[in-house]
């Protein structure tokens, strides 16, 4: 997630972090260095000059100059701002006081929109709440069927009605949602491939009847500006109440992320993260940036291993690792419970202190083909080996590669993963000895390290 403009963020400050003491030359230096950054990532240029601005301003002050850690100072300035940019607080959904909650869901073709409802009424589900989802796209061909195969594969209720218009519709499913206690009720209204007079009438006339809570905006985060760009038309043209960013797991640059909150003033609500189901979580501007800026993120990384980690097993797991007894088979466990907690690089970005975790374990890939692998490869060792891997010479190795059905080279990159891992928890390890992950972790249980 955003990691080229992480990275180059991170060394930047990192410079400044270096020095006893700044001076305006150091300031502007590193100021030139985040703006190239930022307008790269696909940031808005006048977001860019704006959020330099600010920065620039504190960054010469009077806090700064004459203060002993000047370069830590400038960190925490650049957090705050990155923060504020992004909308300071977490914006959650409003919530009716009476009766149903209608959340009406818009965008535009190839944005994710229709697999987003469904993300988003499962997230709702996991909240306790008991939604409703309403197939109003009648357009698109398949629109309704993919609705409703989605909702049914996580136990949710579709309502749709082909023969009726997309207004009628959306009546209807408010009227079943009330009379059925559904709470709330999320409209997956029709999309186009561009922003045309009328969809727009569509959506306005929907709107119109079925009053929502929520006009959620549903656009794909790697199309950058095009995205803040629909954000401010959608916006300006029916009113938005907020964003959902999708395929943030990808390969984007981080520019509507950090530019659609200060473009349109409305803010992301939040950000799918994956194509599974549950891959849809709620946005924390604070979290976001500390995971720029590789500070990490420990209340997401909490919250990620609470709802998917044995805490039996976690605690287990912890007595192994400050005994040093971590072995192939203990690793091979973890790589499966970090597998239903997402992508092992974004879990890694929420450590404090990620840079200097070896980009060899950052980059484990945790799909099926590749724990699949781990698995005959450590099902191919005997008991001793799993335990002592330093015993695996050339000739093991061939037979283990053989036994598997890989490559030597594949286990090779196995035991070196595994070493890497093994060096970064002696590392926290470390850490615990004084202290800090204590703090961390402070009233918080099942912690999976």
């Amino acid at each position: 997630m955003f990691s080229n403009l992480a990275d180059k963020l991170q060394n930047t400050l990192k410079q400044l972090r270096g020095k006893g003491k700044l001076s305006e030359k150091d300031v502007d230096t590193a100021m030139r260095q985040i703006k190239l950054a930022l307008l790269e990532a696909d940031v808005n240029f006048k977001v860019v000059k704006d959020f330099i601005a600010s920065i620039r301003e504190r960054a010469v002050g009077e806090e700064v100059m004459s203060s002993l850690t000047p370069g830590q100072q400038v960190v925490k300035i650049v957090n705050e701002e990155m923060t504020r940019l992004m909308g300071e607080k977490q914006s959650g959904l409003a919530y009716a006081d009476k009766g149903p909650t209608a959340v009406m869901v818009v965008g535009l073709q190839g944005s994710g929109k229709t697999t987003t409802v469904v993300k988003l009424a499962a997230h709702l589900r996991r909240a306790g709440k008991n939604p409703l989802v309403v197939a109003a796209d009648i357009y698109r061909p398949g629109a309704v069927k993919q609705l409703e195969v989605l909702s049914e594969s996580i136990g949710e209720k579709c309502y749709s009605n082909e023969e009726a218009d997309p207004v009628d519709i959306c009546r209807e499913g408010l009227e079943l949602a009330g009379r059925d206690n559904y709470d709330p009720v999320i409209f997956d209204t029709a999309g186009r491939l561009h922003i045309d007079e009328d969809m727009m009438s569509e959506i306005a006339a929907i709107k119109k009847a079925v009053k929502p809570h929520e006009v959620l905006l549903v656009v794909d985060a790697m199309t950058g500006q095009d995205a803040v760009n629909a954000a401010a038309s959608f916006n300006e043209t029916v009113g938005l109440s907020g964003v959902i960013l999708t395929k943030l797991d990808g390969d984007t640059r981080g520019g509507a992320a950090l530019s659609v909150r200060a473009v349109t003033g409305c803010p992301v609500k939040f950000i799918g993260v994956g194509e599974k189901m549950e891959a849809l979580e709620p946005f924390y501007p604070d979290r976001m940036a500390s995971r720029i800026l590789g500070m990490g993120d420990v209340l997401s990384l909490i919250e990620k291993a609470e709802a998917s980690v044995d805490r039996d097993k976690a605690r287990e797991m912890e007595q192994k690792l400050r005994k040093q007894q971590f072995t192939l088979d203990d690793f091979k466990e973890q790589l499966g419970q970090l597998r239903s907690m997402g992508s092992l690089e974004d879990i890694m970005n929420m450590i404090p202190g990620a840079g200097s975790i070896p980009k060899e374990v950052k980059q484990m890939s945790l799909n099926e083909d590749h724990f699949s692998r781990v698995e005959a490869i450590i099902g191919s060792m005997t008991k001793k080996e799993k335990q002592d891997p330093s015993i695996l010479n050339s000739s093991r190795r061939r037979r283990i590669a053989l036994g598997s059905g890989t490559k030597v080279q594949d286990v090779n990159r196995l035991l070196n993963q595994f070493g890497q891992m093994q060096k970064m928890f002696r590392q926290m390890g470390t850490l615990d000895k004084k202290g800090a992950l204590k703090k961390l972790k402070k009233g918080k249980k099942g912690f999976p390290f």
